[in-house]
């Protein structure tokens, strides 16, 4: 069998759940608003040299060095033109890396400090999102991030609500897990479960099964923001036959999307490698797993690049990819006739093609 080529791969029809915008600007783009803003903070002003520093530091095993380059883009990130900037630049690079749908999350809270309202923020960047889509096969739509160690998450989700009309379709959460469960903010998720709104919640990543649980059960999450430590309720015999704890047999039978991301669950120690991913076992027992970047400027990736790495590493090939694109968009926050329109209309036969140019060759 052929396996998908990285240049193959980037044509095909992606689909991406968990994106970051603050996590995903372009080197360039940071030095000009830094330089237009007047922000003075970068550890350097050369582009080539800027991405660097941000792969390294992510990669570096410091907590500290990690949230500090999360620091500098939203420094620069104040002003409403620079997040219409940044939304729109956004939406160009996953079209021209292949995505035909994308769900990208950020914290309104986080963009104020210069003096826009919580409203603006999320006005310039619904702007952006068309402006970078138009004409473009990619349709983009937001998630609205509470910071779980504050305590504005009700006020968010209410923006949501307001907002999901014109182009925001969820809520998340997201933040340091240990000693911020989910349950801390209960009060949102019942705003948005009596409102009929989507959510997700970070949650599985850096802490174990009970901040899953909870996520689930306590909150009513839609889909879980990693679920990378599900894997503890598993056990696998040594003749390789897994036996699922009450939890994981309860997520894979009750299809709830995890929202992967090999390269920065590696960053941020969820796991040890690629091959030692719990991705690989999770889609050979048939979760809802979909594959997903987080931050593509921190882990210096993009969608075709996860889908390379696991191809080379677990030998997938087309039907495994299409498999995990066709699980994100049956977990998207749109409605389903729109998700159907895109797996049958775009998805499918975007895979059926270069399967058989693969074939073919």
């Amino acid at each position: 069998m052929n396996q998908p080529s990285p240049a193959a791969i980037r044509k095909a029809p992606k689909v991406l759940l968990h994106d970051h915008l603050d996590g995903g600007l372009r080197p360039e783009s940071i030095v000009d608003l830094a330089r237009d803003s007047g922000y003075a903070g970068l550890p350097t002003t050369d582009p080539g040299n800027l991405r660097t520093w941000f792969a390294e530091a992510s990669a570096s095993g410091s907590l500290e060095r990690y949230l500090e380059t999360f620091s500098h883009t939203v420094g620069v990130m104040q002003s409403r033109e620079a997040l219409v900037r940044v939304a729109a630049e956004c939406a160009e690079d996953l079209a021209d890396d292949g995505v035909v749908y994308a769900e990208v999350r950020y914290a309104p809270e986080l963009h104020t400090t210069a003096g826009l309202t919580l409203d603006e923020v999320v006005q310039a960047v619904i702007e952006g999102f068309e402006q970078g889509s138009a004409g473009r096969p990619i349709k983009v739509r937001s998630l609205l991030t509470a910071m779980r160690t504050q305590a504005r998450s009700r006020e968010i989700a209410e923006l949501a609500v307001r907002y999901r009309d014109v182009g925001v379709v969820g809520f998340d959460i997201a933040g340091a897990e240990a000693g911020y469960p989910p349950t801390r903010h209960l009060d949102a998720f019942e705003y948005l479960q009596r409102e009929n709104a989507h959510f997700t919640i970070h949650a599985g990543e850096a802490f174990g099964l009970p901040s899953i649980w909870q996520a689930i059960q306590w909150c009513g999450a839609d889909r879980l923001g990693h679920g990378v430590r599900i894997i503890d309720d598993i056990q696998v015999s040594p003749d390789g036959e897994p036996k699922l704890g009450r939890l994981a047999a309860y997520v894979r039978d009750k299809r709830i999307p995890l929202e992967m991301c090999p390269t920065s669950n590696i960053q941020t120690g969820a796991a040890k490698s690629i091959a030692e991913h719990p991705i690989g076992l999770l889609r050979r027992l048939h979760f809802r797993v979909t594959v997903n970047t987080d931050n593509r400027l921190m882990s210096d990736t993009t969608p075709s690049q996860e889908f390379v790495k696991l191809v080379e590493t677990f030998g997938y090939g087309w039907d495994d990819l299409q498999w995990f694109a066709v699980n994100a968009m049956k977990s998207a926050f749109i409605p389903f006739d729109e998700r159907l329109a895109l797996i049958n209309g775009q998805i499918k036969p975007g895979f059926a093609k270069l399967k058989w140019a693969g074939e073919a060759q």
